[in-house]
């Protein structure tokens, strides 16, 4: 069977194209993993790939993971599947004490602190916020690749701090790094870029090495990045990268979609290949998303690929405050749950963590459990962690009733019961952290030890292969990307909040409509879109986003009446 099978006629035309430029422009839930690991593996079964000479870049260390997972279950190992600074610091850490000899200089583990001892230095009073805006503005600067100098000429200021004041912390970090010989995550870049461009023979050695580059979410990538790519390529022309310039929504960070916008300007003889069948949503969710993006640059006309029976358009209802707001999306959400609805299958998305307080006290009153996405994670939470060890050191002694009772015994000697404990709370937490781990042991398959589920357990914990807990999910709209559910309320829609209030300028404007793009691609059934007409301190108006989608494709319904309603 051929890696190429499973695939429908565009993934499969994206897929087949081995060598030249290639740009796969992938659509929201078109399957882009998909053809990522299917076109390496097809590569690899036709012999024109050594795995160990293909580099596949993500960015982030759970996509690299869920990468490798899905080569290996396609029978490819030796893949370099890693994030743009994991890839980097390894070939730091191999060439430095080479160049340099001496190890290569430690990584800073919080630049805030460090950012903190430099103020001091320099007699500034500074807040934690304002050296966290600091961090952000420094991390900005240089992935974008402008010096100190230049970002001072721009006058670019954080809170307090004038562009003059910023510039001057900027060198007085500059130098505390130095005097510690400590490099922080954009360092890594930085230097790694600079050795390949000084050093010849590292540059050679790279090449050698790595022959074959694929870039996931290439519309995320910023200037340094790109920098540092065309330095791994060299001269060579076997590059596919993967992306949606819709969902940009990282240029805050240094993020720039003209790497993608404009890679058939670079490379006049690459193949595009357009993924627009969606596999997730709806029709009535995708013309939503269609009709918000028309007209923007890069967009996709996405096309259902399935038909959900008595598919409805997106709900959008009006609340007169946030309170009520959330009393509304955790009514609607229990009742679809006391309807059979698992509760995973659902999340509430929000542009700012501050909308989750009064939401958690919502859900908390419907006694609805809940997980706040971007916490802790699953394998760091010290219940799991605990239960991995015990499982692992159970798995010394013979097994009496069978693999599945013994891990239902483990787990209960650490406090897991049949019956969870009341809604919110860390006990809830807790419990359901290990109801997980019992759900990862009844779908393991046949055969499976103690010992080889010990493994698995720490496996998944490496790839950051997390198991889904059986709660609803709230989550702000950037931590969302790249996920999915069949039910997705989409909470505060108004203006100040979508777009944010700062958002004042075209491009910020436009960052937000691809953030709002990203929201309603994260359903698959059922959309429900909410503001408030009130907040402590103003009036609100309903988001411009609700309009540019249009009436006709989003339906309007009334809250339900509660004794606490207001009637104007």
């Amino acid at each position: 069977m051929s890696a190429l099978d499973a695939l429908d006629d565009r993934q499969r035309e994206a897929a087949a194209v081995l060598r030249g430029p290639v740009a796969v422009l992938a659509g929201a839930g078109t399957g882009k993993t998909r053809v990522i690991t299917h076109r390496i593996a097809h590569g690899v079964e036709t012999g024109a790939y050594s795995p160990g000479r293909v580099m596949a870049v993500t960015f982030t260390a759970k996509a690299a993971g869920e990468l490798r997972g899905r080569l290996r279950a396609l029978g490819v190992s030796g893949v370099a599947a890693r994030t743009f600074h994991a890839a980097a610091l390894a070939q730091l850490n191999f060439f430095w004490p080479q160049l340099a000899g001496a190890p290569a200089p430690g990584i800073v583990d919080n630049k805030v602190r460090l950012l903190g001892q430099a103020a001091e230095g320099l007699r500034m009073r500074l807040d934690t916020a304002t050296l966290r805006d600091a961090a952000s503005a420094i991390e900005w600067r240089k992935v974008s690749m402008i010096s100190i100098d230049e970002a001072a000429a721009r006058g670019r200021s954080v809170g307090r701090l004038d562009a003059a004041a910023l510039a001057d912390l900027s060198r007085a970090y500059e130098a505390l790094k130095d005097e510690r010989h400590r490099l922080d995550f954009e360092d890594v870049l930085l230097a790694c870029a600079g050795m390949l461009e000084a050093e010849a023979r590292v540059a050679a050695a790279v090449h050698e090495q790595y022959r074959h580059f694929t870039v996931d979410e290439f519309q995320d990538v910023s200037p340094l990045q790109n920098r540092l790519l065309e330095l791994w390529l060299g001269d060579r022309r076997d590059l596919c990268v993967v992306g949606d310039a819709s969902q940009t929504i990282y240029s805050f960070a240094g993020a720039d979609q003209r790497f993608l916008l404009e890679f058939e300007r670079r490379f006049q003889d690459a193949t595009v290949v357009r993924l627009e069948t969606n596999y997730r949503s709806a029709a009535p969710v995708l013309a939503a998303a269609n009709a918000l993006m028309h007209g923007r640059p890069g967009a996709l006309e996405l096309v259902p690929a399935r038909a959900y029976p008595a598919a409805e358009p997106p709900v959008v209802t009006a609340h007169d405050s946030d309170a009520e707001e959330a009393a509304a999306i955790a009514r609607d959400v229990a009742g679809r749950i006391a309807a059979g609805t698992p509760a995973q299958e659902i999340a509430v998305l929000y542009r700012v963590h501050s909308q989750s307080a009064a939401l958690l006290s919502a859900f908390a009153a419907q006694h609805v459990a809940v997980t706040v996405l971007g916490g802790k994670r699953f394998f760091d939470m010290p219940e799991v962690r605990q239960a991995v060890l015990a499982l692992r050191g159970a798995a010394v002694a013979p097994i009496e009733n069978g693999f599945l009772a013994a891990v239902r015994d483990v787990l209960r000697g650490l406090g897991f019961s049949d019956e969870p404990p009341a809604a919110g709370g860390a006990l809830r937490d807790a419990w359901e952290a290990r109801r997980a781990l019992y759900q990862l042991a009844e779908d393991a398959p046949a055969g499976t030890t103690l010992r080889s589920f010990g493994d698995e357990l720490l496996a998944r914990a490496k790839d950051q292969h997390e198991p889904t807990l059986q709660t609803v999910t709230l989550s702000t709209l950037h931590a969302a990307k790249g996920l999915e559910w069949s039910h997705v309320h989409l909470a505060g829609w108004s203006e100040g909040l979508l777009p944010i209030s700062y958002a004042t300028g075209f491009d910020a404007i436009d960052e937000e409509r691809r953030l709002a793009y990203v929201g309603i691609t994260r359903a698959a059934r059922t959309l429900c879109v909410s503001w408030s007409r009130e907040s402590a301190r103003a009036q609100r108006r309903p988001s411009r986003f609700l309009e540019e989608i249009g009436s006709g494709t989003l339906r309007e319904s009334a809250p339900r009446a509660t004794s606490g309603s207001r009637r104007r």
